[in-house]
């Protein structure tokens, strides 16, 4: 299973989205109002802004929060500007990591990802050491049930770069610019996603066991635990077998 994947899928099965809804929410909220502020209020015409939203909705977000997000970005976000940085380092084993933050204070969050790397066998290291290990796509994600030849034709035929069959889902890949209407084109035609986002992907993967492994997750972890941190992207691989060994 591909590294970005992972981590998504570990999170799903540990529960940690519903332990964590608030925090969640705070950064949907967050996403959605610099989404309005530099692209626009109406989601239509705003990619960005529409992609916010509909990950908002697949939470379980109120619209009243969702419509407050969105006017608080088009009214200006109340004296506070959020700078947009993309952190890179290295986990155990050597695994790349991308961390994408929105902050107010670009001191704070430097210290802080720094500190979050130290503390669990990680390093941060300089712009664009990782970077160019990962292409940026859209990722739509289907269970394994799906009728795969259907799919695939029906997603090649609406413009998707890929798709491919792992360990427990279907994955169909798209250009940036089309994953809204490739997406949208498959749900038109009964295909029920069970997750879709623009996401980090990378070229090559690193196998982590043990201690590594254990120490990769805590450190995925700890990141998404930070609250100017919007996404963590890495190019790591757990097998199943590892997996059932870690308690986390």
């Amino acid at each position: 299973m591909s590294g970005h994947n992972k981590w998504s899928t570990i999170k799903h099965k540990k529960g940690a989205a519903d332990a964590k809804r608030g925090k969640i929410f705070t950064k949907l909220i967050k996403e959605i109002s610099v989404a309005a502020k530099l692209g626009g209020g109406d989601p239509n015409g705003n990619p960005r802004l529409r992609t916010a939203v509909d990950k908002a909705k697949a939470e379980n977000m109120p619209k009243d929060n969702i419509d407050r997000a969105i006017k608080k970005g088009t009214g200006g976000l109340e004296g506070v500007t959020y700078e947009e940085i993309v952190y890179e380092g290295y986990g155990p084993g050597g695994a790349a990591v991308l961390v994408e933050v929105l902050t107010d204070n670009r001191n704070r969050s430097v210290s802080d990802i720094r500190s979050i790397f130290t503390k669990n066998n990680g390093n941060m290291g300089e712009a664009g050491c990782v970077a160019w290990m990962f292409s940026k796509k859209g990722l739509i994600v289907y269970d394994k049930s799906v009728d795969f030849e259907q799919l695939f034709e029906a997603a090649i035929e609406a413009g998707a770069d890929d798709v491919a069959e792992q360990d427990e889902q279907v994955e169909v890949t798209t250009d940036p610019a089309s994953f809204i209407e490739v997406r949208e084109a498959l749900a038109a035609k009964g295909f029920k996603q069970a997750n879709a986002e623009i996401t980090m992907i990378p070229q090559t993967q690193v196998v982590l066991e043990g201690k590594q492994a254990e120490s990769m997750l805590r450190l995925m972890d700890k990141l998404e635990d930070n609250d100017d941190v919007q996404n963590v992207y890495a190019n790591f691989d757990i097998s199943a077998e590892e997996m059932e060994k870690i308690d986390m």
